[in-house]
């Protein structure tokens, strides 16, 4: 079998995994953090993502983990209602496949689907990669030096395998102009269950999700130049507590809370822009490819469209690597840069820098409540145009058993 080692374990890892896995080849996957990541934030999941997450058998175990969000509410400085819309229009879109998740808890479910079936090295990652005409040798922290056929990047914004073999970050990261943070809570209330709340100011936006087992999810979203952005926990805490300490709404109380966390998802708003995700025996998938951000709002799913696709061409082309590799982007260039696109459109909703883009934000929303211009306006980004391939998987009658009886 040919040999793939996969570098991180969020959400493309584990997908490549399993169908490589399925079509016959051997993938090791390698992960910096010494666990599986827990919090961070809660992802919008439907579509073709959706479908694969069907072809592997997880769709009971998702829809268990998940959330049926029924409205997006907008409120003012005391917490009244401004405008919102219900989501019934997703749900009609999508066919009923439509379901909100924390990204973590996709994350445990894909990484369940591989357990005990490929091998795992946890807090190690790769820092050293030579490409040679027959493979590619590859230094591991904290485990040795090994050899592999193929080398997939999978580790998300901050890629250290496209860092290794195509160059800087900065080369290819387009900043959107803001920041995001997240985190979680216990025993916060008021709750508003099956409600996502939005409260503006101009250039700030915090959000309030209700999540299982008494906890809270907040989200932070803030327009921010360029340039670097504080690496601590205590500075990342203190630049939203000068960002937000003049808001009001449950803003006072959101700060004091902060205060308890040292799980603090915080990170700059960016896409991913490359000529070419492919180099030699090295290849990207997901957002180490393309991000195309984290407002997007399908990034997961795109992540899992990647990593489906690439395995499945992997498998037709017979150890071809370099043709499988221009097949894979050929199918889903287009694609990915429409989404792109219709991310960066979508970003600043989140928050207008300007009373007046609040303001027009807002009517904007309101007249989703018009018959019919909810569909129009979200279909053109709900509906995926992509035909997802069918590929021949010659072992995935030997994976776990869910994913048998919706292969």
């Amino acid at each position: 079998m040919k040999t793939v080692l996969i570098s991180g374990a969020g959400i493309a890892g584990p997908t490549l995994a399993f169908w490589l896995r399925a079509a016959g080849l051997q993938p090791t996957l390698v992960e910096r953090a010494p666990e599986l990541r827990s919090g961070g934030y809660v992802i919008d999941f439907w579509g073709l993502g959706y479908d694969i997450a069907e072809r592997m058998g997880l769709i009971r175990e998702i829809n268990r983990a998940g959330y049926h969000v029924q409205e997006l509410r907008i409120v003012d400085d005391r917490g009244q209602r401004v405008t919102g819309f219900g989501t019934k229009v997703f749900s009609e879109l999508t066919g009923d496949r439509y379901v909100t998740l924390r990204r973590s808890d996709l994350s445990r479910l894909l990484f369940e689907k591989i357990r005990g079936t490929t091998e795992v090295i946890f807090d190690s990652e790769i820092v050293n990669l030579e490409q040679q005409p027959d493979g590619a040798q590859v230094r591991l922290k904290h485990a040795g030096e090994r050899r592999f056929d193929l080398v997939i990047g999978a580790d998300g914004l901050h890629s250290g395998v496209r860092g290794l073999a195509f160059g800087p970050q900065h080369q290819f990261e387009k900043h959107l102009g803001y920041v995001v943070a997240a985190f979680e809570v216990h025993g916060y209330r008021p709750r508003d269950e099956d409600v996502y709340l939005m409260y503006g100011r101009p250039g700030r936006m915090l959000g309030r999700f209700t999540l299982h087992d008494d906890r809270m999810l907040f989200l932070f979203v803030f327009a921010a130049k360029g340039g670097s952005l504080p690496s601590t926990l205590d500075l990342q805490k203190a630049m939203l507590r000068k960002t937000y300490r003049e808001g009001k709404w449950e803003c006072p109380q959101v700060l004091q809370r902060l205060e308890e966390t040292d799980e603090l998802y915080f990170d700059r708003v960016s896409q991913i822009r490359m000529e070419s995700w492919s180099r030699g025996r090295v290849a990207l998938a997901g957002d180490a490819a393309f991000c195309v951000s984290l407002l997007a709002g399908q990034g997961s799913a795109l992540a899992m469209i990647s990593a489906y696709v690439l395995a499945g061409e992997l498998a037709s082309a017979d150890g071809r690597h370099e043709e499988a590799f221009s097949n894979y982007e050929a199918r889903l260039r287009n694609y990915i840069h429409g989404k792109q696109q219709g991310a960066e459109r979508f970003a600043s909703a989140f928050a207008p820098r300007t009373a007046a883009g609040l303001w027009f934000r807002n009517q904007v929303i309101r007249a989703f409540a018009i018959p019919g211009l909810a569909r129009l306006v979200a279909g053109r980004d709900i509906v995926d145009t992509l035909q997802l391939p069918d590929y021949r998987w010659p072992l995935l009658q030997e994976l776990p058993s869910g994913a048998r009886a919706l292969a």
